[in-house]
Parts: C-alpha cells; structure tokens; sequence
C-alpha cells in the first residue's frame, strides 16, 4: 500500500476539505501532515456547514480513523472549540481523532509575537491570520518549541515558561507590550480538556498501517504556491505545502507516495499579500467574489479573484508530481460569456511561460479566451448533462496541463461533485 495525498494548487482555498470529505469512504485513514489552525477547510452535507481549521476533514465519518501528524502546530484554544462544534453535530471524536505526540504547540506568546513580527513589517506585510503559525514553525527550527507529547511530562511547565521567557526578551527588544493572560489561561484548560484524546507516534502508527494494507489519504493545507520554498516568497505561509511535505510531514518515504490528488479552482483566488498575476480590480472580479462567497472561512476577510493562471498551475502540478486534477467551484464560471486563461507573464516586454524567481507585481498576464456557458450547472450529476462549452472548457485544461480531470465540484455540498471517468 501506499498514501495517497490530497493538497492545493494554488493559493490555498481551493476546496480541500470538501474533496476529502467526498474522497473518504475510499479510505481508511485521512491524516493531516503540514499546516495550523490557519486552515479553513469548509464541508457542507445536510444542509449544515463546518469549517475545520486543525481536524482531518474526514471526521465526520464515525468509521474513519483521522491523525493530526508531526507537521502541524496546534493551538490548543483552537482545537479544542473546534472538537466541541464538531461533537455537536454528532462526530464521535474520542473514537477516531488520533493525535501524532510530536506535532508542536502554539503558546499565547506566539500569536503576540505573529503580532509584533507583522506590525514591524512596514509595507511589506505578509497578511498573516495572526495566529502564531509563523513563530510557532520558527521555535520548531529553533529547537525550542514544546510539543503535544510534552503535556505529559514532570517538567512541561518549566519548559513552557523557559520558551516563553525566550519570547518576552523579544518583546521588549522591539518595545511591543501586550497582555495574553486571558488567553493563557484558556490556553490551560483547553490543555486539560485534550489530554483525554488519542496520542500516537505517527510515524510509526502510519507505517504499521501500510504494512497492514491500510488505505490512508494525506491531506494538505493552504496552497502550493504559498510553500515556504517554492511560492511567492516571502508572501507564503511557515511550512511546505507540497507533496514533498508528506514525508515529513507524516514521517513516511518518497517510496511510499502513491496517487497525487492536484485541486484547483476553476478560477484563482488570494488572501493577503503578495503578488497576483491575474487579480481582476472589475465587475468580473466582484462577480467572482459574490457567486463563490469569496470569504475567507478562517478569517472572514474578501479573497482578492482573478482569471485562472495556467502557469502557476503547470508549475505546481510539476512541483508535486500531480496525476490526478480535481477542478472546484466550475459553477460560479457560469454566466460569463467569455471565460480566460492566462498562458504566459509579459515582464518587461518579454513573455515568459514559466514561474519566475521573483513574482512582481508589474507582471502582465497573457490571455487565451474561451466560450463561457450560460447555463445553470449546480444539479448536474454526470459529465453528460454539463453544457459543451464547459466540457470542451474541460478539456483545454487536460491538454494544457497534461493531466486528466478525475472530479468536478459543481456547488458547495458533497453530493454536487462529478466524478469523471
């Protein structure tokens, strides 16, 4: 057996948690390996809507075992509100919610130093979520960060307030003075409410389970684009988003890696910072905004929209060694009559058709334009009731990309995706 994995194309948003979702029955085991609560994967079935930030999203099938692995920082306030949501809504979370006791613990003082590190920015803001991801992943590297596993040991607190005393010399280096005593005591209880969960050694618990035939699907969060290697640095999130990720994300081998499933929207979309090659400032933007909800799960905030970019895509499915394309959000496409594809960046007057060193934001998009469709796609169940323009729509993106279109989500509820053989 190998793991399967299931990660973002683009700048994150692209529909992950309802994919998975959909994707779960075909497997045993759905494990989380990189990312925060920064995540805001959105799954709708029952006429009901969850938003998970730090949960697999296959925890809402009671049969499923579902891991939060090595790669992901926790905030425990976070975690624990989410398990009380999603118990409310009948997920059995005690039973099948596994915790790898190496994933690494944000501390209240992160989410004020995420504060200070931004507020110093100047103009170059990232447009962080501002929940202690980034230095949380920073003390990982740093080798003083406290882990999950710790929460269990005699000395917890000495190395809690050693870490924190580390941040408090921070703060006053840049003269930053806040006050995180509600939260950390929050912070506390919600340690003591998620001692009562399942803590494993991921690594070994995941391989065990593929010596033993075990299906597992790795779910991603975020982006590719956002990888903290390969996107448009420095406006990327803190940890590596791509296929990559897996191996240490999990603890598994390159060998181990099976089927590569590639998500993208039909159209982009960014939060935050950062340049954005095919950002639309029209009413074509704002109309992709108003028919796909463009706002951010997590955070609330509008998502800038803008035209797919067929380079950035080529380069993450090179990144991550996609074999398997899923496209989401094809219905909000519909009722334009034309729809573009940028093929290439002019920079500088030269046109390029790979992703550069550096993404500026005097890049000029390229366009190829194809028919739109006009009509209604949200009840449509299998290719053949989708209208040709949005078939041949289709298509196009198999022969640019060179890889085969395995789903299509053509609305927000888990029945409203067509599997195409």
């Amino acid at each position: 057996m190998k793991i399967d994995v299931l990660l973002g194309l683009q700048w994150g948003d692209e529909g992950k948690g309802k994919i998975v979702d959909v994707l779960t029955p075909k497997y045993e085991i759905i494990a989380r390996f990189q990312g925060g609560p920064n995540a805001g994967h959105t799954l709708e079935f029952n006429n009901i809507k969850h938003v998970l930030h730090t949960i697999p999203s296959g925890i809402f099938h009671d049969e499923k075992i579902n891991i939060i692995g090595n790669g992901v920082v926790i905030d425990p306030v976070i975690l624990m509100n989410e398990i009380i949501e999603a118990e409310k809504v009948g997920a059995n979370l005690k039973n099948n919610l596994y915790i790898s006791r190496k994933a690494q613990l944000i501390m209240p003082s992160h989410r004020m130093l995420d504060q200070a590190y931004e507020e110093n920015k100047a103009d170059n803001k990232i447009g962080s979520t501002l929940k202690g991801i980034g230095p949380a992943y920073t003390d990982k590297t740093a080798r003083i960060a406290i882990r999950i596993g710790d929460v269990f040991f005699d000395d917890f607190i000495d190395k809690y307030n050693s870490t924190k005393a580390h941040h408090n010399k921070i703060f006053k280096g840049y003269g930053f003075k806040g006050n995180n005593d509600d939260y950390e005591q929050k912070w506390f209880r919600a340690i003591e409410f998620l001692k009562e969960f399942k803590y494993i050694d991921s690594e070994k618990f995941i391989n065990d389970a593929l010596k033993t035939k075990h299906s597992i699907l790795a779910e991603g969060a975020q982006g590719t684009l956002l990888d903290i290697d390969f996107g448009s640095y420095p406006f990327v999130t803190s940890s590596n988003t791509t296929s990559s990720g897996v191996c240490t994300g999990l603890g598994v081998s390159p060998h181990k890696i099976g089927q590569v499933f590639g998500i993208c929207k039909a159209y982009c979309t960014r939060v935050g910072g950062g340049p954005f090659p095919t950002e639309l400032h029209d009413n074509d933007g704002q109309t992709l905004r108003d028919n796909g909800n463009e706002y951010g799960s997590t955070t609330g905030r509008p998502r800038r929209c803008g035209w797919l970019d067929m380079v950035a895509l080529k380069y993450a499915i090179m990144l991550n060694g996609v074999n398997k394309l899923i496209i989401t959000k094809v219905d909000v496409l519909s009722g334009f009559e034309t729809i573009k594809v940028a093929i290439g960046y002019k920079i500088n007057g030269k046109i390029i058709n790979h992703f550069p060193y550096e993404m500026t934001d005097d890049i000029e998009p390229v366009y190829e334009e194809l028919p739109g469709w006009k009509t209604d796609i949200t009840n449509c169940k299998k290719m053949e009731d989708l209208p040709v323009e949005l078939r041949n729509y289709i298509k196009y993106l198999e022969v640019q990309t060179g890889v085969k279109v395995k789903y299509l989500s053509v609305g927000p509820d888990r029945i409203q995706t067509i599997k195409i053989k």
